[in-house]
């Protein structure tokens, strides 16, 4: 533990060093400028800092507010040596931060306990610091344990989903990149960026509840078959339905909502305008833009440039005006993104039997 006495008077300094030599563990600093000594400080850290109130330039009120300006000196014990018995100059010395006063002419007994318990006070106070501060770093590591598992866990379930459809995942990748750079060119909060970079691939998890027969149907759906297609928003909102993390509550808000469309003519409800989420406004234009650029065994894939038409031309009607602005903006991004992302082939999907329009979503 170290310590720094400021006092005008070298004797007093002198004197007081040889009384707290006995201080086991103590290594002391001696200052007879308040100027120097408040150098000092901003160059090591002190454990407890002992000041005369009556020195030129500065009083030890000075040198007290000075100190506790300093962050790393707001806990730090300061005790005030003083002839003055001015209650006035005391309480002023209180409400600068000094935490003990010494009365001159002091007794070396007396400085010793006062330094002493003061010292181990302050050796108790780091303790508990550094055993908070490990305990917050278990905690914020076992909370990002938890985040992780718990991103592995959507990220392989919405490859499972896809899979199933018929997909290699590739599509899921692509969405969720994509959903990401309108996110953030829409200057949303980077956690809810984030957040919908990993919910985006859950968009179509409730087609887990669609028969097998109907969900790789090679040809057109029925009317019938469209209809048990489309309940697949319902069946994923169900499973996500009260969700308690962040993750799983903006999931819900993208699988229930990114079949709804900007002017009302969606489905499940019927939404229009901002009444969608946000979070499933972007998704259905990261979703449908890569439905229309991806080839199925029933379809040639569309080029980037065409689908980029198409949701150019859905701004207004289909999707928000602003998320299509965004993707415009963004274009360069994302034609990279479906670039790089883009495999060779991906199975059929059901996403493109929903509808005869070109614009159906996954």
């Amino acid at each position: 533990m170290r310590a720094l006495i400021i006092d005008d008077s070298k004797s007093v300094l002198m004197w007081m060093g040889a009384a707290l030599t006995e201080v086991p563990d103590l290594i002391l600093d001696l200052c007879d400028r308040p100027e120097d000594a408040l150098t000092l400080a901003s160059t090591r850290q002190y454990d407890l800092v002992v000041v005369d109130y009556l020195m030129p330039n500065l009083t030890g009120i000075d040198v007290t507010e000075a100190l506790r300006l300093r962050p790393d000196y707001h806990a730090i014990p300061i005790v005030m040596i003083t002839a003055e018995r001015d209650s006035e100059i005391r309480l002023k010395a209180l409400l600068a931060g000094v935490n003990d006063f010494l009365n001159k002419p002091f007794d070396p007994i007396e400085l010793r306990a006062r330094i002493t318990n003061l010292m181990s006070l302050r050796r108790t106070q780091v303790e508990l610091a550094t055993q908070a501060h490990r305990l917050e770093e278990a905690v914020s590591q076992a909370t990002a344990d938890l985040v992780l598992r718990e991103e592995e866990m959507i990220w392989r379930l919405a490859r499972a989903i896809e899979m199933r459809d018929g997909g290699t995942g590739a599509h899921i990748s692509r969405v969720a990149a994509i959903s990401r750079l309108i996110a953030e060119g829409l200057s949303l909060d980077p956690h809810f960026c984030r957040m919908i970079y990993l919910a985006a691939p859950l968009h179509d998890i409730g087609k887990i509840g669609v028969p097998d027969a109907i969900l790789n149907k090679p040809g057109r759906l029925t009317a019938e078959e469209m209809t048990s297609v489309r309940e697949h928003v319902n069946y994923g909102a169900r499973m996500l339905e009260n969700g308690t993390s962040d993750l799983i509550r903006v999931a819900a808000a993208i699988v229930g909502g990114h079949h709804e469309k900007w002017d009302g003519s969606g489905y499940p409800r019927g939404l229009s305008g901002r009444a969608i989420p946000i979070e499933a406004r972007i998704t259905a234009v990261a979703d449908v833009f890569d439905a229309l650029s991806s080839a199925r065994p029933y379809k040639e894939a569309w080029s980037p440039e065409r689908a980029y038409d198409e949701i150019v031309r859905g701004s207004g009607s289909h999707f928000d005006p602003e998320c299509v602005r965004v993707f415009r903006e963004k274009w360069q991004d994302i034609e990279e993104v479906a670039r790089t992302l883009r495999d060779e082939e991906e199975g059929p999907a059901a996403w493109a039997k929903e509808s005869e329009a070109p614009i159906a979503g996954g």
